[in-house]
């Protein structure tokens, strides 16, 4: 198979932006062939710099994407194939401050791989540098947005790529932390591919480079607006009229068309980009999360949204809907959770992948949000596989849901009940909407918009 051919610095940030301005470099003296004195190594940085008209592995500067300004750091292959040395960590270190000081998003357009071994362990630690830059940068609040170019390996790959808030890739791109000369013989290379990790939840999405520019500035409009008001609870697509009893409250929620979590969506946003998998290894169809734009005010807001499909959440979509609520709370957008799970999954595989400390980690994520959060129960709410995604005091509930401790069939099991009691049962847990609203667990939202500061009372 031929060998994709790949983009330089420059032709990839002519691809994702405009009016790029390159940022001054900090100088550096450096001993002849460098701080260890390889022999050879200041020929071989003449020659990548002949070859590629750069003097060094990355160029970074600002522009606009799709009118959002932005820092963009650019990786050169070419250069000693994109390898990270001290004057790439100065560069790196440059640009990453300026971006606090101007409050402006980080973009890596990442190619390398990995540290430089002319400087041996003094470009190995440049990687710390860069890790502390992007942490600092993550505290102040600033979105970074990496793009993984052909390759991505190495310390490249473990910072600036993985370390993002979201991470795009470009098709076929060669992606992990082992490049390939130095992974085992007999390793599958599909599972070093743009591809696979976004299948393992380790990013995010695979775009096209004709569409990189358009995701980019869409991405970066929505992850620079924040707002410090909650977002409403949408209004219910489905019945309108009250539940008679708890069971005509269950077999609400367990109707095959009863409206799912894309209907909700789909009329609440009017465009939106999803975030994909745990970071952990393990993605969730049940779980989806991202962000989008909601028309409550002219012009439009951007809300984040974490909500469950219907099915029993697995691990992987636990620990997704956390990390979009820590992602939310530091870029300060408010947050929308739709619940609906008959429960968190229960299965062996479930317990061997940590379900408890999933729900756990989700329960302490939306315990510590500073941002505000507004949950919908749509369907089943399932006991504290439903319970983790909802706001305390912000709980809404549509008139074909419940919110239980434990389904019904279960709570009947439990107490020693016959099959024909699960009925009764269900009406002594008081699962309706508006047995939730007269416990004060959540309000039940009919079709008019709530008034202000409706719902914040406290579980």
């Amino acid at each position: 198979m031929a060998e994709r051919p790949r983009h330089s610095a420059r032709e990839v940030i002519g691809l994702a932006t405009d009016g790029f301005r390159e940022l001054p470099y900090p100088e550096r003296e450096s001993a002849p062939d460098g701080p260890l004195g390889w022999h050879g190594y200041d020929a071989s940085r003449a020659r990548a710099a002949a070859r590629t008209g750069e003097d060094e592995s990355v160029v970074c500067g600002t522009a606009e994407v799709e009118g959002v300004p932005a820092v963009l750091i650019a990786f050169e292959f070419g250069f000693l194939g994109g390898s990270l040395g001290e004057r790439t960590g100065d560069r790196l270190e440059a640009a990453y401050t300026y971006a606090r000081e101007h409050r402006l998003p980080v973009v890596p357009l990442i190619a390398t791989g990995g540290s430089r071994m002319q400087e041996g362990m003094l470009a190995l630690t440049q990687l710390q540098r860069v890790a502390r830059q992007s942490v600092l940068t993550r505290e102040a609040g600033l979105p970074q947005i990496a793009v993984l170019r052909d390759p991505t390996t190495g310390g490249g790959w473990a910072t600036l790529g993985a370390g993002a808030d979201v991470v795009l890739a470009l098709p076929g791109a060669q992606v992990g932390f082992a490049g390939s000369r130095v992974r085992p013989a007999d390793a599958d290379p599909a599972a070093y591919t743009a591809e696979a990790q976004v299948a393992a939840g380790a990013a995010d999405a695979v775009v096209r480079p004709a569409e990189l520019r358009a995701t980019l500035g869409r991405w970066l409009r929505l992850l620079t607006a924040p707002s410090a008001r909650p977002a409403p609870p949408p209004p219910p697509l489905g019945a309108t009229d009250l539940p008679a009893t708890g069971w005509d409250a269950v077999l609400r929620a367990r109707a095959p068309h009863r409206p799912r979590a894309e209907r909700y969506l789909d009329a609440y946003f009017t465009e939106r980009v999803a975030i994909g998998g745990d970071r952990c290894g393990g993605t969730d169809d049940g779980m989806l999360c991202g962000f989008g734009t909601h028309e409550d005010e002219p012009g439009g807001r951007t809300v984040a949204y974490a909500a469950q499909t219907g099915t029993a959440t697995r691990p992987a979509g636990y620990r997704t809907a956390a990390r979009l609520i820590r992602l939310a709370d530091r870029l300060g957008i408010p947050v929308l959770t739709l619940v609906d799970t008959p429960g968190a999954a229960n299965d062996a595989e479930a317990e061997r992948q940590g379900a408890g400390a999933a729900i756990a980690e989700l329960f302490g994520a939306v315990a510590a949000a500073r941002t505000p959060v507004t949950t919908l129960v749509i369907g089943e709410g399932g006991s504290g596989g439903a319970l983790a995604l909802a706001a305390p005091g912000n709980t809404w509930a549509t008139p074909d849901s419940y919110f239980s401790v434990i389904a019904p069939e279960s709570a009947a099991a439990i107490l020693k009940r016959p099959p024909a009691e699960v009925e009764a049962t269900a009406e002594q847990l008081l699962i309706r909407p508006q047995d939730l609203e007269r416990l004060g667990v959540a309000r039940v939202r009919t079709g008019g918009e709530p008034s202000p500061g409706a719902g914040e009372r406290r579980l």
